[in-house]
Order: C-alpha cells, then sequence, then structure tokens
C-alpha cells in the first residue's frame, strides 16, 4: 500500500521489503558523509579495515567542512545520490555521524531510489535510514561506519563485531542468530519486523511525511549522552504519539554516558524498565549496538526477526538481508 501525502512523496506504508545486493569479496564499498566531518587518521584505518575484509572501497575526497557539517548540503545530497546512481558502486558506508543527515531527504532524493543498494551507518544516519524504508522499503544495515566502528578494528573497544556484519551484508541463504549480550527486562519472546535506530533520530521522524511506521516491529532503540530524564522525556513522547502502540518488543542498547546527574536516582535501565514494561512485550536492555564502547553488533533493518527476552537475550534473523 502507497500512501500519497502532500510533500508529493510517496511513502511505503506496508510494501515489501526491497533487499540490495549482497557485498563479496571485492565489492566496491563508496563512502559518503551525509553528516558531520571526521579526522583523517580516522578515515585511513577505516579504509585499511575495509580492504581487510576483502572489499574495495572507492577514493574518499573528504571536502572543505562547512561549520559542523563535512560539506554543504548541496554537496552532501549529491555525493550520495551519485553514488546510488554509480553502477561501479556495490554498497555505501557512512563516513560518520554527527549530524546532518536530514539536510540530505526531500523530493530529488526520493526520485533517485531505483535499485536497492546496502546503505551501512548508524546514530545520524538513523534519519537516513527510515527514510528509506518508509519511502521505498529499502533494507538497510544498522553497523559500523568508517571513522566509528570501522577504525578501530574488529572485536577492539569502540570497534564492531566482524561476524555479525558479514553476516549482514553477504549471507544470502537464511537467517542466523545475534547473542544479545544484555539482560532480559520481561521475559518472553515476539517476532517482527526489525526497525529502529537511534532513539533521538527515530523521535525526530515524528510529524515527518517519512515518520516510522512501528507497528508489529521488534524496535531498536538506543543512544548516548542522555541524562536518565531525557530518556524518560522521549520514551513517554514515543508512547503519548502512539510509536509504541502494537510494538512486539523491544530491544535497548547501553546508553553509554547516561549516568544520572544525583547519585541513587533512576538510571536509564530504571527509566527503561517503568514506562515499557508495561506494554507486556519482551524487552532486553544493554545490546552493545550502535553508540556501545564494545565491539558493536551489526542489525539489519526492516527484516523479520525473533526476539527471546531470556536471560542475556537472542535475537533471531529470520531472513537474508541480501539478495545474491
Amino acid at each position: 500500500m502507497t500512501l500519497k501525502l502532500s510533500t508529493h512523496l510517496s511513502v511505503n506504508v506496508r510494501g515489501l521489503p526491497r533487499r540490495p545486493r549482497a557485498l563479496t569479496t571485492g565489492a566496491r564499498i563508496g563512502v559518503f558523509a551525509p553528516a558531520s566531518p571526521a579526522e583523517e587518521k580516522s578515515v585511513s584505518a577505516g579504509i585499511d579495515e575495509l580492504r581487510g575484509l576483502g572489499f574495495a572501497p572507492c577514493e574518499f575526497a573528504a571536502r572543505k567542512p562547512e561549520a559542523y557539517f563535512a560539506g554543504t548540503e548541496a554537496a552532501r545530497r549529491e555525493e550520495f545520490i551519485v553514488l546510488l546512481k554509480d553502477s561501479g558502486v556495490d554498497g555505501l558506508v557512512a563516513l560518520r555521524g554527527g549530524y546532518g543527515s536530514n539536510y540530505l531527504l526531500d523530493e530529488s532524493l526520493v526520485k533517485s531510489l531505483n535499485s536497492p543498494k546496502c546503505v551501512v551507518g548508524f546514530s545520524d544516519i538513523t534519519t537516513l535510514q527510515i527514510y528509506l524504508w518508509q519511502t521505498c522499503g529499502w533494507v538497510t544495515v544498522y553497523g559500523p561506519m568508517l571513522a566509528a566502528g570501522f577504525a578501530a578494528g574488529a572485536g577492539a573497544t569502540g570497534g564492531y563485531d566482524k561476524e555479525s556484519f558479514l553476516q549482514a551484508v553477504s549471507k544470502t541463504d537464511g537467517g542466523w542468530t545475534l547473542q544479545l549480550q544484555g539482560e532480559a527486562l520481561a521475559a518472553g519472546e515476539a517476532e517482527g519486523r526489525l526497525l529502529g535506530g537511534c532513539m533521538t533520530l527515530l523521535e525526530a521522524t515524528i510529524g515527518t511525511p517519512w515518520e516510522l511506521d512501528t507497528r508489529d516491529a521488534i524496535l531498536l532503540l538506543e543512544d548516548r549522552a542522555m541524562k536518565p530524564y531525557q530518556v524518560d522525556r522521549v520514551l513517554m513522547h514515543l508512547k503519548q504519539a502512539g510509536k509504541l502502540t502494537g510494538v512486539k518488543g523491544i530491544v535497548l542498547g547501553e546508553f553509554p554516558e547516561c549516568e544520572p546527574s544525583v547519585a541513587g536516582s533512576p538510571s536509564v535501565r530504571d527509566v527503561c524498565r517503568r514506562i515499557l514494561s508495561p506494554l507486556g512485550v519482551p524487552i532486553v536492555f544493554g545490546m552493545p549496538v550502535g553508540h556501545t564502547p564494545r565491539p558493536m553488533l551489526t542489525l539489519p533493518l526492516g527484516v523479520k526477526a525473533r526476539l527471546r527476552a531470556r536471560g542475556e537475550g537472542t535475537l533471531e534473523i529470520l531472513e537474508p538481508a541480501v539478495i545474491p
């Protein structure tokens, strides 16, 4: 079903997911910078890591930053569109997050979304990933970026989990299971479509033509550097906006740098338990995904998954995120 909006965007409400082609050995990877700039040494380290995985990163030339952006609005949008249209580019990895991906979202972008490509990133890239899902049903990958994940390396602090990344971008013959390494806040088991990302960026889609439809979802929520009351405020907004209604299960990140301002006051974990437990759905807290000091797990967004909230929790990806 497609919903026509006054903005002239066509929003995919419940269409079939569109999977990109798998990234295999030798795949050419384009690096795009939709948000903030990165240090040159992190860029070089990230490029080397992609090469070590057997990929062929395309040449990346950093532009002159503009304020806190990695270039002008027009340049950042054009870079993304050019990489999408280039038949010699097999997949796209974001440079880093920060802020600015929302500037790419307009009618000129949706006109360029013909053949799905693997788009990898997290944090501010959530804005773009939700847009791609809602407008075109694209399956995307919530995982490491060039200067935030790949630069630190596989298995390293601030790095990424190699196995889950390769499963998400390369596995075409069925599903796999992730050990969530967290804790069950509310026990149970549920199936749904895995959606979500960085919590404040998900919240920011409310009221836009590409507002995330969370019905029947296993909802991923993670973020960093928020006080517990700020997490409380976002969760209450999501609840009051109806974004928690019909959700099948919830997986939560670690929320680093989110300690209470006053010793003994509620933690983020306490806030999540109080607001989310009454939903009566399985919930796992503390998964190393997105913003995490541990090697980040990679999750495909838009595919069906089964959440088991027992012990440290497991998430079974029920279908491949990519096609041959």
